[in-house]
């Protein structure tokens, strides 16, 4: 996985985690929905590049 790709997993599913917890102890559903959204792009952008990562070997 490029040092790039796997920074912008983390920070997707950092910043997902984060949007999610504060939306929820807010009562706001629907930002935490979005939240949650954004950290399964930030797993499944992990995922994508480590079985690349295991192709390209």
């Amino acid at each position: 996985m490029s040092a790039g790709q796997k920074a912008k997993a983390t920070a997707e599913q950092i910043a997902g985690k984060a949007v999610r917890k504060v939306a929820h102890a807010l009562g706001k559903n629907t930002t935490a929905v979005k939240g949650a959204a954004l950290e399964a792009r930030g797993k499944a952008r992990a995922t994508k590049e480590r079985a690349k990562d295991s192709f390209h070997r």
